[in-house]
This record gives structure tokens, sequence and C-alpha cells, in this order.
């Protein structure tokens, strides 16, 4: 999987305008090949500083997603920031979840079949 964070901080005038073209963005990107999810954050601190999360399953799908028409959109969006974006792309090779909690704190899962689990999923890794 690989994880995308790309945080923007629009001008103060063009706030309304960043949040309209972001917002635009979500359900056509979020129907592209290879999407997980795409989803976008306003900070609670500072409203004019937003995030757009994506999540791809391969970096070929992101690769597509970044040389098309609706991430030159976001790229257009450059005149509407007060400074240049910051983009970071993550790859992971594995996830776990809750079961890991649970597990190791003695509920649920035994610790014995969560470590077996683990070498499955890192045989696979």
């Amino acid at each position: 999987m690989i994880s995308v964070t790309i945080t923007m901080k629009a001008l103060m005038e063009k706030r309304t305008e960043m949040m309209q073209t972001l917002l635009s963005m979500i359900e056509l990107a979020g129907n592209e090949k290879g999407c997980l999810s795409y989803e976008v954050f306003c900070d609670l601190e500072d409203n004019h500083v937003f995030r757009l999360i994506e999540e791809w399953e391969t970096r070929e799908d992101l690769d597509r997603h970044i040389r098309s028409e609706r991430f030159s959109v976001l790229l257009g969006t450059k005149s509407l920031l007060a400074k240049p974006l910051e983009m970071k792309i993550h790859t992971v090779s594995h996830s776990e979840g809750a079961e890991v909690v649970s597990a190791l704190r003695g509920k649920g899962t035994s610790n014995k079949e969560l470590l077996k689990r683990k070498e499955r999923i890192y045989a696979l890794g």
C-alpha cells in the first residue's frame, strides 16, 4: 500500500476556493483504479491549512493518478496557496489493527497465535 499526505496552506482570501477545489476532487479521485481512500481534512488550529490523505494499492496506481488531469487540477491550485504544497509518499509493507492490542493485553488471540500470524505476514512481505 502507498500512503500520500499532501499539506496545503491557502491564502486567507482564497480559503473557500481552495476548499471547493479539494472537495470537488474527492469523488472523482476516489473512483480511480487502485484508490483505497482519498480524504480531505481541515486543520483545527489553522482553518487555512488543508490535508489531503490518499491511500493507493500500488505505486503504479499512484503514478497513474499523479499523471492524471485531476492531479493537474491540484497542482494548479498553487496560486491559491500561501506557500508551496508539501507532499509525503510512504510505502507500507504491512499493517496491523486492533487485534494486536487485544492479543498483547491478553484478550482474544493468544500471543503465540499472534506471533505465528506476524511470521506469516513477514514471510509474505
